[in-house]
Formats: structure tokens, C-alpha cells, sequence
């Protein structure tokens, strides 16, 4: 066990990789979802679905997380959109320490586990969200409540993930919390549009570009 961890922080690099490794490891509850902790650099802009599954897959892999199908909770619109809870698979998810998410699409859209201290990074780190100096709560969804693609006339998926200018993109709140304490506020998945698609947009409305990252098998 000692060598699989040792290697396991060559390939990741920090500690975080090794804990994820020892979750999966350990634990029957093999991590299945995260928190992504970094953006590529291009706000909203991933390059479509393709570009959000990649990045995914790669912080997955740079953790030491099982190899797996990972798919970013993301909805498109127009000809052929997709809805996000559609491209997830049927569950269950486990953070990367094991801790239950949601057994399957319903129960994560209804009464799920998630919350500040459960929605980890692909390292197990937690993500700052309000009353923290560097509030990063807003997660970037595209997505109603049920996780569906909205029917708004408005861009609400920063051009299907495409754009880093101009636009907006439907986010969630990672800790449960907004300025208005009432819904949709506290939503996880679907709690207001951003105030553009760039970096500094996202960041201005408490975010940083981040994802849900789900194992789809």
C-alpha cells in the first residue's frame, strides 16, 4: 500500500493525489465525482462538451482517480442539446473520500448530499464559497433545477461552452448559499446566469470557472 501511495504522488505530485488514490484504493465507494480545482484559462469556454469532458478526464487522471468514462454536468442548447443530467450516467457518486453524493439522477436532483464539505476537488480539497476572502461558489452548469437545458431565449451556456466574451452561462452554488437565502439562491445546479463569459466575469459573481465532474459507468 505504502509503494502504491508513493507512486501515486509521483504521478499526481501532491498529497491530494494520494489521498484520492487511497480513497479509491481502500474504499468499495470509488470516487466518482468532484469539483474541478482549476480552469483551462478560457472562462467558459472549454470548446464545447468534447473540451469539458477532456478536462475532466485529465485532472481525473493527474489525481490518480480510477479510469473512468468522466463527464462535466453540463446542458447545450438549440439543434441537438443535451441535458446534464443526461450525460452522467444512473449513479451511484462518491467523492474522492468515499462520501455519497447521490445514489442515482433522481435523488441528485432532489435530495442529494451535496454541500461545501462534501463537494470536493478531484484532490479532496475543499472549494471557498461565500464568507470565504476568495468566494468560488458559482459552478457552471447551463442547467435548470432538474438538470435540463433551459428553454430561455437568452444565451445560458456562454454559446454551448464556446465563448469566453460576451454571453452568460447558467451557474450553481457549490456551498448552498446565495445573497438571498431562498431559493433558487441555495441551488446547486441552477441558481443565476453569469455576468459574462470570461474570466474576469465569472470572478465577478463568485466564481472561477469551475465544474461538476461525474462518472458516467
Amino acid at each position: 500500500m505504502r509503494r502504491a501511495c508513493f507512486l501515486a504522488v509521483l504521478a499526481a505530485a501532491t498529497l491530494g493525489g494520494c489521498a484520492a488514490w487511497q480513497s479509491m484504493t481502500s474504499s468499495s465507494n470509488s470516487p466518482s465525482f468532484f469539483v474541478t480545482s482549476t480552469n483551462p484559462g478560457r472562462g467558459a469556454d472549454f470548446g464545447g462538451l468534447a473540451g469539458a469532458d477532456a478536462h475532466c478526464r485529465a485532472l481525473a487522471s493527474a489525481a490518480g482517480l480510477p479510469s473512468r468514462t468522466w463527464r462535466a454536468y453540463l446542458s447545450t442548447t438549440g439543434a441537438g442539446g443535451v441535458n446534464a443530467r443526461d450525460r452522467i450516467g444512473s449513479g451511484p457518486w462518491y467523492n474522492v473520500k468515499g462520501e455519497r453524493i447521490a445514489s442515482n439522477v433522481d435523488e441528485l436532483h432532489g435530495t442529494n448530499g451535496l454541500a461545501k464539505q462534501t463537494a470536493l476537488t478531484e484532490r479532496g480539497a475543499v472549494v471557498s464559497g461565500r464568507g470565504d476572502p476568495v468566494n468560488m461558489h458559482d459552478v457552471l452548469t447551463g442547467s435548470t433545477p432538474d438538470g435540463r437545458a433551459s428553454t430561455a431565449t437568452n444565451d445560458t451556456t456562454c454559446g454551448n461552452w464556446t465563448k469566453s466574451g460576451e454571453g452568460s452561462a447558467i451557474v450553481g452554488h457549490h456551498d448552498r448559499m446565495g445573497l438571498d437565502e431562498n431559493p433558487p439562491a441555495k441551488s446547486w445546479n441552477s441558481s443565476h446566469g453569469t455576468r459574462a463569459c470570461g474570466m474576469d466575469a465569472l470572478r465577478a459573481t463568485g466564481g472561477a470557472g469551475l465544474l461538476y465532474c461525474f462518472a458516467a459507468n
